[in-house]
């Protein structure tokens, strides 16, 4: 199959449109035979989301260059069709034909001509041989079932929904229409019962008398048998009783068919032989078209029209256009609005499918597999660049953040979105946080917040969980995209031993005593406010130079009091664990007055 084939009719793709799952097929073929499921990946779709989907512009483009007369041909055609002009239409198709006598894919548009002129023995040769040469195609049969619905041939038409239902169980316009048909007879069932086949099959077998005028079949029965092995017989029989009623009205040859059909192999057996019959028509046929067609292609045609380069990770949107996976989230920051016809995204962000478009994928990695891996190294690159943990860090503007102490975000601005997903995307998890100064942009000493979880809204807000890091020093500021970074050095606490290490002991011990004082004195409802949103006070560590920040309880402590921002980062910046008690201490000896 070529690359520009729809998976479901196996026929150059006409109006193509990319559902939520990433995969491409025809408007049409979206229209009548999709069903819940991807055909391809099984994945589930909702009706609204591809009801809703425009053409994919990309591929349309990409197909129009690689075959412009066939194209041409198709939209001048689709025009006739949509004006029901069916006389000019049917000059267009037999012209195309006339050019174009391998392109299969035109007498399906034939028939459709004929049935909007009423010739339906014509549309019924033209989708009989269409069936022959796809024997998968679930479409061609109801669309087979249909013609003979108008004809008024039900139990035929019954036939080939049958076998458009053994192919594409799922296929609800079928099921539908064969719900329709059993109902007119008598015969109660639900549209989505999963006995709806087994019915069909035992009427068929005992079917009720149906009266009705027999149309000539024009061979449509002996066609069907020619792609059977081991049933030829019986299925010529039945034909026979056809051709033998042309001129008068009967349901006894409609029996005999539907009889036949009701003994062809079944639908495992059925399935094997098409897969033979299908393989074999794929090597007689498109093989140079491919190599020809494809040639025109350029990188350039692929180039995503955000950022001006090859696509990486190309995804494509309700509205039809493609843009990189990173492109798109970043524009979806600043506007939910499509950034080329801008049509409302909300859905779409809400949603959050960011899936690469697989045939847009699968025709760089064939045609610029050169280029393709050069993009990619460059992405890594970029990756490489941003989860560098003391070069370029993203800095979060906001308050001051200490060691093991949580700090909850709300993030809004497209910046920190944008700094948050690159935080997520290069698995780091990691930003460092500074309170705001003057002058500078921010402080001189912040604190690394690692992302516990990240809870994203439907209009693009999102909910941070983070917990206070490793404390560091900024020595170089910058920017990247709106945000501000910093080269950062780590700091640590200076470790003392012998007597010095007894003094500090005996300072922390007392100091925590008169920390956990203080906070007894709070009054319950306080106490239950603070526990809500600091967590209770930390326990005394066994350990006091354990942690290269020291003991948790002094962050804890100085994020309940509240103290000017500045005082805070004074505080967080020094080395020295004594230092920080003594800090602690007058706070305390200041409160407790009070």
């Amino acid at each position: 199959m070529d690359f520009m084939d729809c998976p479901i009719c196996e026929f150059l793709m006409c109006e193509p449109v990319t559902v939520p799952c990433g995969h491409s097929f025809c408007r049409r073929c979206v229209g009548t035979s999709l069903s819940a499921r991807c055909p391809i990946c099984k994945e589930k779709l909702k009706s609204r989301d591809v009801k809703n989907i425009k053409n994919n512009v990309l591929l349309f483009s990409v197909i129009e260059k690689c075959c412009p007369e066939e194209v041409k041909l198709k939209c001048r055609l689709r025009e006739r069709l949509k004006a029901r002009e069916f006389a000019q239409a049917l000059r267009i198709v037999d012209e195309g034909l006339d050019i174009y006598p391998e392109d299969v894919s035109l007498k399906l548009w034939r028939a459709e001509v004929f049935v909007g002129l009423q010739r339906f023995a014509d549309a019924l040769r033209d989708l009989s041989d269409l069936c022959r040469q796809r024997p998968s195609w679930a479409e061609g049969f109801f669309r087979k079932g249909r013609v003979l619905q108008d004809m008024g041939r039900h139990t035929e038409a019954l036939c080939q929904y049958q076998h458009c239902l053994r192919l594409h169980p799922e296929f609800s316009t079928a099921r539908s229409e064969v719900t329709k048909i059993l109902a007119a007879e008598g015969v109660a069932v639900p549209e989505d019962s999963p006995q709806l086949l087994p019915l069909v099959s035992e009427y068929l077998r005992d079917p009720r008398p149906v009266v009705s005028a027999v149309a000539p079949s024009h061979g449509d029965g002996s066609k069907r048998s020619a792609d059977q092995e081991g049933d030829a017989g019986r299925l010529d029989d039945a034909v026979q009783g056809v051709d033998e009623a042309k001129h008068g009205t009967s349901t006894e040859c409609c029996l005999s068919l539907c009889q036949a059909v009701s003994f062809l192999p079944s639908a495992e057996e059925d399935e094997e032989l098409m897969m033979r019959k299908e393989e074999r028509g794929m090597r007689g046929r498109g093989g140079q078209r491919k190599e020809i067609s494809l040639s025109v292609l350029t990188v350039s045609d692929f180039e995503c029209p955000l950022c001006i380069r090859q696509f990486y990770e190309p995804v494509s949107t309700p509205c039809g256009h493609t843009f990189c996976k990173s492109c798109i989230e970043r524009s979806l920051d600043h506007n939910l609005h499509c950034p080329l016809c801008k049509q409302p995204l909300h859905e779409y962000l809400r949603n959050r499918k960011y899936i690469v478009t697989v045939l847009l994928q699968e025709v760089m990695s064939q045609l610029f597999p050169q280029q393709l891996e050069e993009r990619t190294q460059v992405h890594e690159a970029e990756i490489a660049e941003l989860s560098n943990l003391t070069q370029d860090i993203p800095i979060f503007v906001c308050t001051v953040a200490f060691p093991g102490v949580a700090c909850p975000l709300h993030i809004f601005e497209p910046r920190y979105r944008l700094m948050m997903r690159r935080c997520v995307e290069t698995g780091t998890r990691k930003f460092g946080m500074c309170t705001y100064e003057p002058g500078k942009g921010f402080a001189d000493y912040g604190c690394m917040l690692d992302i516990l979880r990240l809870d994203l809204l439907p209009d693009g807000r999102s909910f941070v969980d983070t917990v206070g890091g490793s404390r560091f020093r900024v020595l170089r500021r910058s920017q990247r995209d709106g945000y501000h970074t910093a080269d950062i050095e780590y700091l640590e606490d200076q470790k003392v031993e012998g007597a010095e290490l007894d003094l500090l002991k005996r300072l922390h011990d007392n100091v925590y005593e008169q920390a956990r004082e203080w906070y007894r004195r709070l009054n319950g409802r306080i106490q239950d406010q603070v526990s809500r949103q600091y967590g209770p006070m930390p326990q005394m560590e066994d350990d006091i130079q354990a942690s290269p920040d020291g003991p948790v309880w002094c962050w804890w402590l100085l994020s309940v009091l509240q103290l000017d921002p500045s005082y805070q980062t004074t505080i967080l910046s020094l080395p020295s664990l004594k230092d920080r008690l003594g800090h602690l201490r007058l706070v305390l000896e200041y409160f407790s007055q009070g």
